[in-house]
């Protein structure tokens, strides 16, 4: 397989410890769940969530982006944005589809409805997690198609949190969670092997060159 040719040559120019930390992340990689930001204003608390998808092991970040443009923020997305897919649509409609194509189940989080607390949601089917504007939450359009409804259990005054606070708490229980279960949640080989290469080529500086060396080798 050409893919893995090239993985093997790339790695070559990498550190053995790179290229072992690589593979022990990938295997506490996760596309069971993914997370989706609909429209949110502050675009450092979509890099927020970046970072917790990084963290807790969610590789797919998807972005709806119907009323504000913005770019994430590197500073507080602190390199996640190298390590973590990122999903841009603009609009809600396009977004649902695509993942309702990958079998995912489209789950809206929100406080103010009689929906599932954390601890009771069913980890078992695929689920693309929806997480709102800090002011309205989500919109009326994406809690319409939703096919369940997340909420974390608070017991002060407060009715909710800050999107990057509740991404982060959701995030981390349901991929304990996962990790704790007997469901198939790892990625596949052939999407290990393409992650794999997609790191090392962000690892390699002038990558452009060395791969050309790669072809005019075969």
């Amino acid at each position: 397989m050409k893919d893995l040719a090239l993985l093997e040559y790339l790695e070559g120019f990498i550190s053995e410890n790179r290229k072992q930390r690589f593979i022990e992340i990938l295997a506490n990689r996760t596309r069971h769940f993914t997370v989706v930001v609909e429209d949110v204003y502050q675009m450092h608390n979509t890099s927020a969530v970046m970072r917790s998808c990084e963290v807790f092991g969610i590789q797919d970040l998807n972005v709806i982006e119907q009323k504000f443009s913005k770019t994430i923020d590197k500073q507080i997305a602190l390199g996640a944005e190298k390590w973590v897919d990122i999903h841009e649509f603009g609009s809600n409609a396009s977004c649902i589809n695509s993942l309702r194509k990958k079998g995912y189940q489209i789950i809206a989080t929100t406080p103010h409805n009689e929906s599932c607390f954390l601890h009771e949601f069913d980890i078992t089917k695929p689920a693309a997690l929806f997480f709102g504007t800090e002011k309205e939450g989500l919109s009326e359009d994406v809690m319409r198609q939703a096919d369940g409804f997340l909420k974390i259990p608070m017991v002060g005054f407060t009715e909710s949190l800050n999107i990057s606070v509740s991404a982060a708490i959701i995030i981390q229980d349901l991929t304990n969670r996962l990790r704790n279960s007997n469901i198939d949640w790892k990625l596949t080989e052939h999407e290990i092997i393409a992650k794999r290469l997609d790191w090392t080529r962000k690892s390699i500086k002038d990558i452009a060159f060395v791969e050309s060396r790669f072809y005019d080798e075969e």
